[in-house]
């Protein structure tokens, strides 16, 4: 098989969330002789368990959050037609799990998070080979960790995209030829050899990464929904599914919370033009939504996004009068204390910006620390508002097109917006909005824009 027409395909929780999910994967798989590697995310729900014991439990919880990977993981071993091949290891995975969670009670740490939160893929990699091999497959269990070389920022580790390429093509590239491939998404090693992640969702992010330095045709990701749509069906039942879209649509969806991908998993395809299909593992023949560079006439209104938990901080200083730096030193506080900012807007006398604590396996909260909110505060009066919801409006030319206005804030006339970006970029328009209101909001302007 040619490298150019190789395919990575990468799995979601659901997709491998028990046996019956496993194996409707495998035939995913093996319906394509192009998928040589395959990149996993944990079984549903291990993560959130992970997450918790990683946070330092006391032992009656602690019991109780083993049990249930125990069980999850088991549920999957028992059913195959030799258990005990994989039995060994899986338990010995179970205790490393258990020591970390004990170490994790006395004293918790971000390193020890990322060591500890990696076990989920590392088990599901593992009795997905088993799975194949059960059906007289070649397949290899790859530790990505090999390969994806990070910074040691953990929780968010940022990978080295050059080491990548050279490793992946000395060490991975070779057996595609000889076998397929199972690996772990979402997780990586530092300089040191300690595990990192890649922040929340990481696993596509994955795919695409070992997609480009392997020089990919295509990156597929299978998860629970039949590709992209106007927006989340759950909130919308009439969402419709968008049969292609542009990279920067689809990164604009998943930047403003789309859950379908991870903000950014489109980078590395986007650097090596890899189109990426997204489709449903329960329903292959469903189709999906192509993501690539170009489509055929974009419509002004393609998709909304919906983030939840965003933090309204408002700056006042009377200082900022035709004063300069102010916003320099404001900026300057963020970087130091690593924040980023997400939507911002000025006024005369006040600065508004919001923060966006999603995406880290740590918790979003500790992004205001105290010693923060000190040092702005000897610049100038802060404001700090919580449970706030970021409603984008993705399109084309939004910020050229005239009658935007009165299609958009006709349908948000008896919400309360708290803030609103609209020019900055030519494909999206977005509201900050409570968070008890998110949905309606969604639902009123989908009424609007798309049915």
């Amino acid at each position: 098989m040619s490298q150019s027409s190789l395919i990575v395909a990468k799995f979601g929780g659901t997709s491998v969330a028990d046996f019956v999910a496993m194996n409707r994967s495998a035939d995913v798989v093996l319906s394509d002789p192009n998928v040589r590697l395959v990149v996993l995310s944990a079984s549903a729900g291990v993560t959130n368990l992970l997450v918790s014991l990683a946070d330092g439990q006391e032992q009656e919880q602690r019991a109780y959050l083993l049990d249930e990977i125990r069980r999850i993981q088991y549920a999957i071993v028992d059913q195959l037609d030799q258990p005990d091949v994989i039995r060994e290891e899986v338990d010995r995975m179970l205790e490393n799990i258990t020591m970390l969670s004990e170490a994790a009670a006395l004293a918790t740490s971000s390193a020890l998070t990322d060591e500890l939160v990696s076990h989920g893929e590392l088990l599901s990699s593992l009795l997905f080979v088993e799975i194949l091999r059960q059906r007289k497959v070649e397949s290899v269990w790859f530790d990505v960790r090999k390969v994806m070389r990070t910074s040691d920022r953990f929780g968010r580790a940022e990978p080295d995209v050059a080491l990548l390429a050279e490793l992946s093509q000395s060490q991975l590239a070779p057996r595609l030829q000889e076998a397929l491939i199972v690996t772990q998404g979402f997780i990586g090693s530092e300089a040191k050899g300690r595990t990192t992640t890649l922040g929340r969702g990481g696993s596509d992010y994955t795919a695409a990464l070992l997609g480009e330095a392997l020089q990919a045709s295509r990156i597929d990701i299978w998860t629970d929904v039949a590709g992209i749509y106007t927006t989340d069906p759950r909130i919308v039942p009439a969402a419709k599914r968008i049969d292609e879209i542009t990279f920067e649509e689809a990164a604009e969806m998943a930047t403003f919370g789309a859950k379908v991908l991870h903000p950014a998993t489109l980078l590395p395809a986007v650097r090596c033009d890899i189109p990426v299909f997204v489709g449903s593992s329960k329903d292959p023949a469903a189709g999906g939504t192509r993501v690539c560079n170009q489509t055929q006439n974009p419509p002004l209104f393609r998709a909304m996004a919906l983030r939840r938990k965003q933090t309204l901080l408002t700056l006042h200083s009377l200082n900022m009068l035709h004063a300069r730096g102010f916003l320099a030193e404001v900026f300057n506080i963020l970087a130091r204390h690593s924040i980023s900012v997400d939507l911002i807007t000025t006024s005369e006398v006040s600065v508004a910006l919001t923060l966006d604590t999603t995406g880290s396996t740590t918790t979003g909260e500790s992004l205001l620390t105290q010693a923060l909110l000190t040092e702005l505060s000897s610049l100038c009066r802060v404001e700090v508002e919580e449970n706030l919801a970021l409603v984008a409006i993705i399109g084309n030319n939004l910020s050229h097109a005239c009658g935007v206005g009165k299609e958009v804030f006709g349908a948000l006339e008896p919400f309360n917006l708290r803030l609103i970006c609209y020019g900055a970029s030519s494909y999206n328009l977005c509201f900050l909005v409570p968070g008890d209101d998110a949905e309606q909001v969604v639902q009123a302007l989908h009424r609007n824009l798309f049915e």
